[in-house]
């Protein structure tokens, strides 16, 4: 039922049960999580009163006790000299060294010091010891150590600290490759005290000042201080412009009066100071324009050498620009020069740049604008933009970001699309969404749009429509404000974007003047000089080791530079021009090597690596040599080589290598090595340790919140999280669920939401079939078909191109080794800590069937949810969870009973809230993000420097082309001298630029640019720009000298001949390939096999495939197979990737598993025996695509060694010229036709001729058609067709039917000839022996051993049937329910053994109690403790709070500040606060103003003007007048269109022609307004009733929605929310009150000394909760309960552990668990009914306690003494506790009388039932009873008896003793004994000698509490504080 003075929909508000009670769990207090925060409080001291400050239980943190250096997976267990050392947990001061970063505390007390918590200041000392360090470790100690902030914050310093500080803060900025570090650095200063106090007041004072010794500082610090300040504008230019114009102002007099004071001034110090005013100025300007708005703005200055009207490239941003996608301005660029000398290097480095920029930005800017156009003309053509293709982008719609995820690198967010249009895409072959590939979103038609790069990628998430994005950095404050309801349209570049980047960089930071060898890049020279090291000095070269076997003796150190001193070829046994390459790479510091296929380019590159290797001392000086490849693959090949001879100091950077021999040296593998950090410098340890400390608390708070998003897409999400997400009136309805057709739950009830969407149990009743039903039946159909056949591995080529991309092995999950197992196990703690959390938010996983199950199951369940029901609802839910479309605000607010809606709207109205869910999670994480961000990207640079430690003990570097960019920092500190690119006319001349440090002298290229080029993303640059041509090929081009090897070691000739002369000139054949052998069951060696048979077009990838030349050439494998060559010995290659795939589901991996299949672009370098080619283009336009560059065939056709077929429509082909050419000389030698002919081996005169797949049939088994007729040792015949493999039979196995006779019946055997023959199985009816029953038994069995089937008929114990079979054992366990009486009364079903064996189970039924608060107990009898203990009352509220929601806390007497966000607003802002906080008052002017009148009030206070009277003169839309008055919205109703509502009878003015109605924003009602204004003028009036009075917001009177938006009542609105705010700030405690309550309770806490000793774990819990800050009135009264009843039960632990043991001690631990754990309960609120179950239960233990210590110390005065402290140890469920068997002492016989009282009370207070008022009475006169037969101290006799006789002897404690038997007696003077008497009781001796009691005799506890004798050392002991001796 809908209540009518509820209104309005209610905003996102947390809820106690909805998962949000409470303090995030890492909350930080001053920067620190909770976790961190247990230590002592002082630092290091030398008096009592301070010591070793520490941390707690082995970590410590922030203020109370920071320091500990913590051991992780990256820290030894270590404490480096300036480290903190912890002490043990405590309040007190403990002695050791607090502090923190390194830097040592001095604590309170007489040792000095202050004894403040954080951590300690920098000093003088420290900071001039810093001084003479290197920049780098200066960035990286400051940034890391919080004391310099402290430090930073000084009121006061020294002028030589300033100078100092000033000098280092300076030195730190000179770090050029630790930006993220520099960048945290400078923010700290730029928001210091320092900046805006110190210094100004510092300069200010240099005008002022006289000391010679100072003033003489002056001139030289001016130097440093302008310094300081332009870094810190260059670095901050938005924030810091401010303070620094502030300073620079000051500089100028204060530099004017030091030279007029004599002081001399240089002129570059006023030149700087003007540079920076220069810089201040433009950026003020730029301020007051409004385009200086953020810390990314670059100051860009006019650069000379850049062309007219451009930029300089240096400055240039490498994104794209809105105006490059929205203008058709040609961007300027220039070719790159190929045949002669560029004008200069800035030219060079200029063109390079634009090209290269170009061609990433190209393909987006077109196909943007053609995306964009097509929006526009999609009305026109009809054609759907989604069924659209774009030439140069990939779309991707409903683009939304889903989850922030932590990744090494940084934050990244999975992002989900809508997957439906692209069902075709193979996402394994796929080139879409590859890493590092750039993606581009907008919501605006790209008005703005976000830049991220993919992060990673998993096949079964893109499948899903998800990706992992990563935003670069300029996009990333645009992300923080997306909400999960934000839509983009994602658009994908083909262009590998990370290696554009790293590249562009690189050559942004690329001095002219430092770049290496521009006589021959640049200059073109052709004169090349020798190495720069060679010249330096006559050096000799020793080539022992590349020398022939044969020669090595005879090889003889000489000088290189002497041509005539040279080795002969024959003696380095190498041919004539690889001798010719080896002295060219040698000789000249820029050599160039070009390879043909097969001439061994890698060969020589290795002798030449080992040459120089091997005469380092010529070259290294401590510098590596550096080698680059393009290919990961080609990298592993030369590296080992190397490592052949080269044993240690290699290493190689980069993700993923193939190599199990060069694991060892990965960096990855070398950084993690167990010595590697402890090895680190001091500053790279603590600044990791740091970094990597706020990384870790930062994560542990995204994780909490990515855990519930990532539970909110797996399934229906449970309705009491959502509850605060949900307008009051959809709750309401919610929970208010129609019955249909009478039907009704069973046990207990289903979740609402889940019956509400169409997936509970009530849907199956009335919902049996369906479209769903029947999609469901296609889909188990599919489910049901034979599995797929496992196929050959062929490498995916989106994994190719990631292995090439991936340059960190941890980026993505395709990293393979103990990393991947790594991730794997984070990954799969994380999965499982998800799905923790989904089983207690999720009402129904996608994963199963969810609640229905798990209730079917509990109550036994009268209905069983299908099988095939299940099945639909996971595809029904999975299918709407992944819809991105939810209803608008307005579209919910028209919904009154959601019930009614149609199952699409009630799934549209569930994304809603869930959106809202999803929305409040994004916004609590986004603090967090940054910090992760930030710390991930400082992290990043400390393990640069971590790896340059690595790099500078190399002696070789292995890179990929994009691993030197990337790493190309780390090359510029690590200066390789010498640096050889392999593959290099197959790298971007750019690349090549970018991998040069200014320290190169030595550069050796090797590569052929005949085969393949590099490879640019847009075609026209490529060719009509020149950017395919690498810098070899253009030194080639311009006729720099090169040596081209000319000597092929690979193809038979006749192969050879292909390249001859039609690609390479000469090309001479070496004699070993001159005797090969022939292909064996094929005609000729070489082939080409004609074919007109078209191509296909794959849908997605502009790739192709042409099925008849697969399956020809799968058909032509096998054969070849059949020929006896290993799989190993063949390579399939193909043109396309596309005919990959095709060829792939061909061949399965049962017949040609070790076969190779490759694309022909990732097969140079590589070579094969037999080598078959598919061509696959053959189309009509005669199209053959990248066929026609030579560079291309060349690849393809010099892989194979001995036979090369290929198949191919050679008609198209020949109009090609190259192809024409090598087409007419294979014609020429009968090598090219329409049938390849085959020859049997065992038949050589049978020949067949194949021209398709389907004439292999005549060559079955790879010989001919003719049969074997071999006959087998079976005696039976080959059964195959003709076969060369296996002549001898060996292998075959013959199938025909096995004749032998099995048994004696003469059952024959059932198998094949070649199969093992076994026992008889067929059946035969048996007897069995023991029960005579017939069965049918295999005929081998004998009956014996057969178990009979037949049912069994025997009676259990209990009198049900067995439900075992006769010949089983009978059923251990009966599983007949039957019922139960328990110990509480109730009945149950359970199990028969469990009636029998005794164990009473958990009694289910409902406690039925009614609480104090009138509702019914929802707990069970079992949960509430029989009553003892109820289970929290969980109804509603509903109470309505003055701020006019309705309270929806579970039943509370005093309903808590409202948790729903604010809904308070105003034109200029929102408040974002809870409802409950109070609002900050709107500061802005009132935006209420007509022409007529303006208010002058602020936003908040009273309007000061009357509403205005006179008619709006606006039209409406429809062009009729506005009914409204000016100055307020125009109504959206018209007077004649909207008669009926606009005159409908109200308050009854409405129908007056001259009306004007005012409408309501909130709820859209409306009103006449002259009616409406008296209404809201009631609460002034004081005539008005009471309802018109009370404190509260006016109502619509239509619907009660709360008014709170309307300028025309912007005074009353303002008036009443200025009484809202003061009951508000009255509900929540002042913040002055709140803080002397939390002082008082923190002292409270303090006193608790049974609490903190026998509970201190709860102790710890609450001390850390009174500690956090913002902590409520209602959090701290909460916490003061909790400490009054802790308090208590601690008293009572301490009683129990002196005082009992046994069986009394064991009942009393158990009922003190129930006690805790009902105060730890999460529903523990104090309610009336939880305070008064828990004061009743301490109660009785306290009554409990009195009578077991009372029959305890009754006990010892028998002389039966116990020993309580051996008892076992606490709460029962909460830790262990030993269940051992009461002691003897317990069954002391007291006497018949006492036993039975003792019984009658125990019998009470150990009882279940709840302990009453009567029941105490009645306990309380039973211990007065037993005062005289049971006194409490044990004696014989009273309390007040003992009291008189211990005040009358007036002896001091430890003077009373007891003899053996127990009896008193005293001893006076010193307390010691000194002689010995007898007892008058019972004449035991008593006393003794020496001061020492007779045996037996103890100290007599119970007179007078002493423990020790009173002259005993203990006793001595006692007076002292051991803790301060």
């Amino acid at each position: 039922m809908d209540n009518p003075h509820r209104g309005g929909r209610a905003q996102a508000r947390p809820r106690g049960n909805a998962g949000h009670r409470g303090e995030p769990g890492n909350r930080q207090v001053n920067g620190v999580p909770n976790q961190e925060r247990r230590g002592g409080r002082a630092g290091r001291g030398r008096g009592r009163g301070a010591g070793r400050g520490g941390g707690g239980r082995g970590r410590g943190g922030g203020p109370l006790g920071d320091g500990i250096f913590h051991r992780d997976n990256h820290q030894e267990n270590r404490r480096p000299e300036g480290w903190a050392h912890g002490g043990d947990r405590g309040d007190e001061a403990q002695r050791g060294r607090g502090g923190r970063n390194g830097v040592r505390g001095r604590g309170a007390g007489v040792g000095g010091g202050d004894g403040r918590n954080g951590p300690p200041k920098i000093g003088l000392k420290y900071l001039q010891e810093l001084v003479e360090k290197e920049p780098s470790e200066v960035a990286i100690t400051l940034s890391t150590n919080t004391g310099l902030q402290l430090l930073l914050e000084e009121k006061t310093m020294g002028h030589e600290l300033v100078q100092v500080l000033c000098q280092i803060l300076c030195k730190a900025f000179l770090s050029k490759h630790d930006r993220k570090i520099v960048q945290h650095l400078a923010g700290v200063v730029k928001d210091s005290g320092f900046l805006r106090t110190i210094l100004p007041y510092y300069v200010t004072g240099m005008m002022t000042d006289y000391i010679p010794a100072r003033r003489e500082k002056y001139p030289q610090h001016l130097d440093t201080i302008i310094t300081l300040l332009n870094n810190v504008v260059s670095i901050f230019p938005a924030s810091s412009v401010r303070v620094v114009s502030t300073l620079v102002l000051l500089l100028k007099p204060a530099i004017n009066q030091l030279r007029a004071s004599g002081l001399d001034i240089q002129e570059d110090t006023e030149e700087n100071l003007e540079k920076v005013q220069e810089l201040v100025n433009h950026l003020q300007e730029k301020a007051r324009e409004g385009t200086l708005r953020s810390d990314n703005y670059t100051f860009l200055a006019a650069d000379q050498d850049a062309p007219p009207g451009e930029e300089d490239f240096s400055t240039m941003t490498i994104y794209p620009t809105p105006e490059e996608f929205h203008k058709d301005e040609k961007p300027f660029l220039r070719p790159n020069i190929t045949s002669q000398a560029y004008s200069s290097g800035h030219v060079y480095l200029d063109t390079h740049f634009r090209l290269l920029r170009e061609d990433f930005v190209r393909p987006l800017r077109e196909g943007i604008k053609q995306l964009l156009r097509s929006q526009d003309d999609m009305s026109l053509d009809g054609v759907p933009l989604r069924k659209r293709r774009f030439d140069d982008i990939r779309v991707y719609f409903n683009t939304r970001l889903v989850i922030p995820l932590c990744t090494p690198t940084g934050i990244a967010y999975r992002v989900q699309f809508d997957s439906r249009p692209l069902q075709f895409v193979r996402w394994q072959n796929s080139k879409r969404l590859l890493y590092g590939s750039l993606v581009c979103l907008s919501k605006d038609n790209f008005d703005t749009f976000l830049f991220a790069t993919v992060s990673d990628r998993s096949v079964e998430d893109l499948q899903q429509g998800q990706v992992l994005l990563s935003f670069s950095r300029d996009s990333r404050q645009a992300v923080a404000r997306v909400q999960p309801s934000d839509s983009f349209l994602m658009v994908e570049t083909t262009a590998y974007f990370e290696a554009y980047r790293y590249v562009l960089e690189g050559l942004q930071e690329q001095q002219v003047d430092e770049l290496p060898f521009q006589r021959y890049i640049v200059q073109c020279s052709t004169d090349v000089h020798p190495p720069a090291y060679l010249q330096e000095e006559q050096r000799q070269y020793d080539l022992t080791s590349i020398a022939a076997e044969d020669f090595k003796d005879s090889v003889r150190p000489f000088n290189p530079l002497s041509p005539d001193a040279w080795p002969s070829d024959e003696q380095l046994g190498l041919d004539e021009s690889q001798l010719r390459a080896l002295k060219l790479a040698l000789t000249k510091e820029l050599a160039i090597i070009q390879g043909p296929p097969g001439t061994g380019k890698t060969y020589v590159g290795l002798k030449i690596a080992q040459a120089l290797l091997d005469n380092h001392t010529a070259w290294g000086r401590g510098s590596p040599m550096l080698v680059v490849c393009y290919t990961n693959h080609a990298l592993d090949q030369f590296l080992e080589g190397i490592h052949k001879f080269l044993e240690r100091g290699i290493v190689r950077v980069g993700g993923r290598s193939s190599s199990e021999a060069l694991k060892r040296f990965a960096l990855r593998e070398l950084t993690r090595s167990p010595n590697f950090r402890r090895d680190l410098p001091q500053h790279l340890r603590r600044g990791y340790f740091e970094i990597h400390k706020e990384l870790t608390e930062a994560e542990q708070l995204i994780k909490t919140q990515t855990a519930q998003l990532e539970c909110s897409l797996r399934g229906v999400i449970h309705e009491q999280f959502l509850e605060r997400y949900i307008s009051e009136e959809h709750w309401d309805s919610l929970c208010l669920q129609p019955f249909a057709d009478e039907f009704q739950f069973v046990g207990q009830k289903q979740s609402m939401i889940v019956e509400w969407l169409g997936l509970g149990s009530t849907q199956f009743q009335h919902q049996p079939n369906g479209p769903v039903g029947q999609q469901q039946q296609a889909e188990e159909g599919e489910e049901g078909e034979q599995a797929e056949e496992e196929f050959i591995q062929v490498d995916e080529e989106a994994d190719l191109i990631q292995a090439e991309r991936i340059l960190d092995g941890e980026a993505v999950r395709q990293n393979r080794g103990p990393g991947r197992d790594r991730d794997r196990d984070r990954h799969r703690r994380e999965e499982e800590r998800v799905e923790r959390l989904a089983e207690i938010m999720l009402a129904m996983t996608v994963r199963n069937t969810g609640q229905a199950e798990t209730e079917q199951r509990q109550t036994g369940g009268e209905w069983e949810i299908q099988k095939q029901q299940k099945r639909k609802l996971k595809q029904v839910m999975h299918r709407e969870l992944r819809k991105s479309s939810a209803m608008t605000e307005e579209e919910e607010a028209a919904v009154a009973n959601i019930w009614t809606l149609p199952q699409k709207e009630r799934w549209k109205l569930y994304r809603l809230w869930v959106l809202r869910y999803q929305s409040d999670l994004r916004t609590r994480a986004l603090h967090a993000e940054q910090d992760y961000q930030n710390a991930a990207e400082r992290l990043a640079e400390i393990r640069m420097r971590e790896d340059l430690c690595v790099l500078r003990q190399a002696r070789v570097i292995g890179m990929t082309t994009t691993g030197a960019a990337k790493y190309r920092q780390a090359l510029q500190e690590v200066r390789p001298r010498l640096v050889i690119v392999e593959e290099a006319a197959e790298v971007l001349e750019a690349h090549t630029i970018t991998t040069l440090s200014s320290a190169c002298q030595h550069l050796i290229l090797i590569g052929d640019h005949q085969q393949l080029r590099p490879s640019a993303t847009v075609y026209d640059l490529a060719r009509n720009f020149n950017l395919e041509v690498s810098m070899f090929e253009r030194l080639v081009n311009v006729d720099f000298p090169y040596v081209r090897l000319n000597y092929q070691h690979r193809m038979r000739p006749e192969i050879a001949r292909l390249l001859t002369p039609h690609i390479y000139s000469e090309l001479e054949n070496h004699p070993s390939v001159l005797n090969y052998e022939n292909v064996k069951g094929v005609l000729t060696n070489l082939f080409f096999v004609e074919h007109q048979a078209p191509e296909e077009e794959i849908q997605d990838g502009r790739s192709h495939q042409n099925q008849h030349e697969a399956r020809f050439v799968v058909a032509l494998c096998r054969y070849l197979l059949h020929q006896d060559y290993q799989p190993s010995q063949i390579t399939i290659l193909t043109t396309y990737t596309g005919q990959l795939y095709c060829l792939r589901k061909l061949m399965p991996s049962s017949e040609f598993s070790g076969v190779k299949v490759h694309v022909v672009d990732k097969y140079q370098g590589e070579e094969n025996d037999i080598v078959i080619l598919s061509l696959v283009r053959s189309n009509p336009e005669g199209r053959v695509g990248f066929l026609q560059i030579p560079n291309r065939v060349c690849v393809a056709l010099s892989r194979a060694k001995k036979g090369l077929y290929c198949v191919g429509n050679m008609a198209m082909f020949s109009r090609v010229k190259l192809w024409s050419a090598i087409l007419h000389v294979l014609r020429e030698r009968g090598q090219v036709g329409a049938a390849l002919t085959l020859s049997c081996q065992n038949h050589p005169d049978r020949r067949t001729r194949v021209s398709s797949a389907e004439d292999f049939a005549g060559v079955p088994e790879g010989g001919c058609s003719l049969p074997c007729e071999f006959r087998l040792d079976c005696g039976h015949v080959c059964t195959r067709a003709c076969h060369p493999y296996d002549p001898e039979h060996k292998d075959f196995q013959c199938v025909k039917p096995c004749p032998k006779v099995l048994c004696d019946l003469g059952h024959r055997c059932p198998r094949r000839c070649h199969q093992k023959c076994g026992d008889c199985k067929v059946l035969v009816e048996k007897t069995m022996p023991t029960c005579q029953h017939k069965q049918m038994v295999p005929c081998h069995l004998d009956a014996w051993l057969f178990i009979c089937q037949v049912p069994c008929v025997k009676n259990l114990k209990c009198g049900h049937p067995c439900q075992a079979t006769c010949g089983e054992v009978c059923t251990a366990r009966c599983m007949v329910r039957v019922p139960m009486e328990l110990k509480c009364g109730h009945s149950q079903q359970v199990h028969c053994y469990v009636l029998r064996e005794g164990e009473e189970p958990p009694c289910e039924v409902k406690c039925g109690a009614t609480l104090r608060c009138g509702h019914p107990c929802p707990g069970t009898c079992h949960g509430c403790k029989q009553g003892r203990l109820h289970r929290p009352c969980d109804q509603k509220c509903r109470h309505v709070l003055v701020c006019s929601h309705a309270c929806r806390e579970p039943c509370t007497r005093d309903c808590p500040p409202c948790a729903m966000p604010c809904q308070n607003r105003c034109p200029h802002s929102v408040c974002k606060k809870s409802c409950g906080q109070p609002c900050a008052p709107c500061a802005e002017p009132c935006a209420w103003h007509c022409p007529h009148q303006r208010c002058g009030k602020l936003c908040h206070e009273p309007c000061d003007r009357p509403p205005c009277t006179e008619p709006c003169d606006q039209p409406l839309p429809c062009g009729h007048p506005c009914i409204g008055l000016c100055g307020d919205p125009c109504p959206s109703k018209c007077r004649v269109c909207d008669r009926d509502e606009v005159t409908e009878i109200f308050f009854g003015t409405e129908d007056e022609p001259d009306a004007r109605f005012v409408q309501l924003e909130e709820c859209g009602h409306l009103f006449e307004a002259s009616s409406m204004d008296t209404y809201m003028a009631q609460d002034e009036d004081q005539g008005a009733g009471l309802d018109q009075r009370v404190i509260k917001l006016k109502e619509c009177p239509k619907c009660r929605t709360p008014i709170r938006r309307n300028l025309r009542y912007g005074a009353h609105i303002n008036r009443s929310l200025a009484h809202i705010e003061k009951v508000k700030e009255k509900v929540n405690g002042k913040p002055d009150d709140i803080k002397l309550k939390q002082a008082a309770l923190k002292a409270l806490l303090r006193r608790q000394k049974n609490l903190k000793e026998y509970l201190p774990e709860e102790y710890g819990k609450i001390r850390d909760k009174l500690e956090q800050s913002h902590l409520s009135m209602r959090v701290l009264c909460h916490q003061e309960n909790l400490i009054m009843f802790l308090e208590r039960l601690g008293e009572l632990l301490g009683t129990m552990k002196e005082r009992m043991s046994g069986r009394p001690r064991q009942c009393f631990n158990a009922r003190l668990g129930e006690c805790l754990r009902f105060l730890d309960s999460p529903g523990q609120r104090f309610s009336e009914q939880q305070v008064w179950d828990l004061g009743r239960e301490l109660q009785r233990l306290a009554y409990l306690a009195e009578l077991n210590t009372r029959c305890a110390i009754a006990t010892q005065g028998n002389g039966q003494v116990s020993d309580f402290r051996r008892a076992p140890p606490a709460w029962l469920g909460m830790r262990e506790l030993n269940t051992g068997r009461a002691t003897a002492s317990q069954e002391v016989v007291l006497g018949a009388e006492v036993n039975a009282m003792v019984s009658a009370v125990r019998e009470v207070l150990e009882g279940t039932r709840p302990f009453s008022e009567e029941d105490e009475r009645s306990v309380k006169q039973a211990l007065a009873d037993l005062d005289a037969k049971l006194p409490r101290s044990g004696l014989g006799i009273t309390d007040q008896e003992r009291v008189m006789i211990v005040r009358a002897m007036a002896l001091p404690k430890g003077h009373w003793y007891k003899c053996p038997n127990g009896h008193v007696y005293a001893i006076g003077d010193c307390g010691g004994a000194t002689m010995s008497r007898r007892c008058p009781e019972c004449n035991e001796t008593i006393g003794g000698s020496q001061h020492r009691l007779t045996d037996g005799n103890a100290v007599a506890s119970e007179m007078d509490g002493a423990q020790h004798a009173a002259w005993s050392e203990a006793a001595n002991m006692a007076n002292f504080q051991l803790d301060h001796l």
